[in-house]
């Protein structure tokens, strides 16, 4: 089962760099995931098995001992399933090619501009459907603005560098309270550690009774 992981079989080709840490981080996943009890995990597309890994898990487990954790089930938003990185594949932090929406403005600004694009020359009509600036648009405009942003491609006289800009204003309007937020926190330490052992505590409480469940069942 682990062995036909995506995480493992895609890097599989390059056998030196794949270690015991890629190999049973499903488990690792499952773990995080059934020891909660939750009944829906939101996630992407690449995700989904990692649920069904995790379902399996938890199957056996309740099959061999009785009724003991909760089947997951993904929640999946069909408009986000993947989400394009600045480089077309999908976006991740391994492949570098991430937009990180609480870089400061110039750091944040540079990742937008430098998002790949092909040459169609200023005044010509472009394709927004297949542009990567435009699918990372589409992620986060509203109807209206979508729909600007795919008469301002077939119409001519817009380049990739306007398309660009635009973006990186809509991540700064969408995102400023967030923005805003996450200043507030770097620069406070302990407002995070606070949070963090509020989080801590409410999960705790969650925790205990599955593993309570889980003892019961293993006769400790």
């Amino acid at each position: 089962m682990l062995a036909n992981a995506h995480s493992f079989k895609e890097k599989s080709d390059k056998l030196a760099d794949v270690n015991a840490g890629l190999f049973t981080y499903p488990v690792l996943m499952a773990a995080d995931i059934i020891m909660y009890d939750a009944d829906f995990v939101p996630v992407g597309k690449d995700q989904k098995q990692h649920l069904e890994m995790t379902k399996d898990i938890a199957s056996s487990f309740n099959h061999q001992y009785g009724d003991t954790f909760v089947l997951p089930e993904p929640k999946i938003d069909e408009q986000v399933m993947t989400i394009p990185g600045t480089d077309g594949q999908k976006m991740s932090k391994s492949y570098g090619n991430i937009i990180d929406i609480f870089l400061a403005d110039k750091p944040l600004r540079k990742q937008v501009m430098a998002i790949v694009t092909d040459s169609t020359p200023l005044e010509e009509p472009k394709d927004p459907d297949t542009c990567n600036v435009f699918k990372i648009y589409e992620l986060l405009g509203t109807d209206a603005q979508i729909q600007e942003m795919r008469n301002n491609y077939t119409g001519g006289n817009y380049g990739y560098g306007h398309a660009k800009q635009a973006l990186y204003d809509l991540i700064i309007d969408k995102f400023s309270k967030e923005r805003a937020a996450f200043n507030e926190y770097i620069n406070n330490p302990d407002l995070i550690d606070a949070k963090l052992k509020e989080g801590e505590e409410k999960a705790r409480l969650i925790a205990r009774e599955v593993l309570g469940r889980v003892r019961e069942k293993l006769g400790f």
